[in-house]
């Protein structure tokens, strides 16, 4: 083993008193930058535990003499940021869903506002963009609607929802027709039949025009004689590819025997008059607004 005094032959550095295999470990000391950037870090931690908020303690916590919070700052950017929006959304609240999109100005305003308050409130049942989801999260980017697609109709559906708390929620209630026993189930696979012709999809003719009576006796008081479908009661039209539940022949008969009732919630009161315009914008910009 070498004593303290001995130093590598190649390096010139002490040979500490350690050896694996006739490898020696050699008392190396530490790069100065390295030593400088240490000590530069320990004053900087002294320094910045005086200036801001750093040890907690049981009642609280080192506040700093410098009084900085980030809690103040974000409140202090969130006033700031409203009182620049303050104009606009004072300009929104006073226009009508035509005066917003007719200006360029406020509709990129709306559009901004609407998209972030979709993307926190309305994408986790319609996804991102309006595109929707299976099991009755209609999509928003397309040209069908329930209840109506114009600005005003879309603005009416969010303040108010569909089937909701809200004293003028949007209610379309379909009749049981096989859970009430309001038709056989003959009858039920007749008009289903009647349903697919409506776009040329029927499996059996004769089936079908059997169901087009069925159809015009229960069916078209709401959905029109075509099927094309009444936004005022919210009956859907029947003629086009988009279902909401699935339009093949199983879940068209499930449907018709016992109906879904999908429902909304009601966004006055969770959202202000503003933010429910801006998201009405933002919805019939999608691209499928009428």
């Amino acid at each position: 083993m070498p004593t303290k005094a001995e130093k590598d032959a190649v390096t010139g550095q002490q040979i500490r008193g350690h050896a694996w295999d006739g490898i020696h470990e050699l008392d190396t000391p530490l790069p100065k930058w390295w030593l400088y950037v240490l000590y530069a870090t320990i004053l900087w931690s002294a320094v910045y535990v005086v200036l801001y908020p750093s040890i907690p303690g049981l009642d609280g916590y080192v506040r700093g003499t410098l009084g900085y919070s980030s809690r103040t700052e974000l409140a202090d950017r969130v006033a700031e940021a409203q009182a620049a929006q303050a104009g606009f959304r004072e300009r929104i609240a006073a226009a009508d869903m035509a005066a917003i999109a007719a200006d360029p100005e406020l509709a990129g305003f709306a559009a901004a506002g609407g998209r972030a308050a979709f993307a926190n409130n309305c994408a986790t049942c319609h996804g991102q963009g309006g595109a929707g989801r299976p099991g009755g999260y209609p999509v928003l980017a397309d040209d069908d609607w329930i209840w109506g697609g114009t600005p005003d109709a879309i603005l009416h559906t969010v303040r108010v929802g569909i089937r909701s708390d809200h004293p003028d929620t949007r209610i379309s209630d379909m009749p049981r027709f096989g859970a009430d026993a309001l038709l056989t189930a003959q009858q039920i696979d007749e008009v289903t039949q009647a349903v697919l012709a409506l776009s040329n999809r029927a499996d059996d003719p004769a089936q079908a025009a059997r169901g087009a009576a069925v159809f015009a006796e229960n069916c078209a008081v709401c959905h029109g004689e075509t099927g094309q479908g009444n936004p005022e009661l919210g009956a859907p039209d029947l003629a086009d590819a988009i279902w909401l539940y699935g339009g093949d022949a199983d879940a068209i008969r499930a449907s018709i025997a016992l109906p879904h009732a999908g429902m909304m919630p009601a966004w006055e009161g969770r959202l202000d008059p503003v933010t429910l315009k801006m998201v009405a914008h933002y919805v019939h910009g999608l691209g499928g607004g009428q």
